[in-house]
């Protein structure tokens, strides 16, 4: 509440709701298995509105590097026709990697422009090749469609 205090809510739903499948303890979930699995599950629950995949989090198991090959088994999923993932999420900064900023305790002169201060993340020049390779995805699909 504006307050503060707890209270119970509910609502009648979202109808531009998707599901995002990032991974997690169980591993990876970006494979066309789980994809045809969890559209079976938000069909049952009357969701239409799609699946987006996390290439980062679990489903790189937390390794930025690993992100072009999620996005590839991705793009070959379009390919073969998949309608279900209507997006992704990318880490992606000017500069790989990461850095560290803990506030009031990094300089913040030290940080180095265009590197991420949260997730790992692909530099620019990845990030362009794995979009290219997900719209030759997209492009397939549309064109079988």
């Amino acid at each position: 509440t504006e307050q503060g205090l707890a209270a119970i809510v509910s609502t009648t739903g979202n109808e531009a709701t998707h599901i995002i499948l990032r991974g997690g303890s169980d591993g990876p979930n970006f494979s066309s298995e789980h994809v045809n699995s969890c559209q079976a599950l938000l069909e049952k629950n009357g969701v239409t509105n799609g699946i987006m995949i996390d290439c980062s989090h679990g489903n790189s198991n937390k390794d930025h590097k690993n992100q072009p090959k999620v996005a590839a088994d991705i793009a070959e999923q379009l390919k073969a026709g998949s309608k279900s993932i209507v997006g992704v999420m990318i880490e992606s900064n000017i500069n790989e990697g990461k850095q560290a900023l803990s506030v009031g305790k990094t300089d913040v002169s030290t940080l180095t422009y265009g590197v991420s201060v949260t997730d790992a993340c692909i530099d620019l020049k990845e990030t362009a090749t794995v979009l290219e390779t997900l719209a030759e995805g997209v492009k397939a699909r549309r064109a079988a469609a």
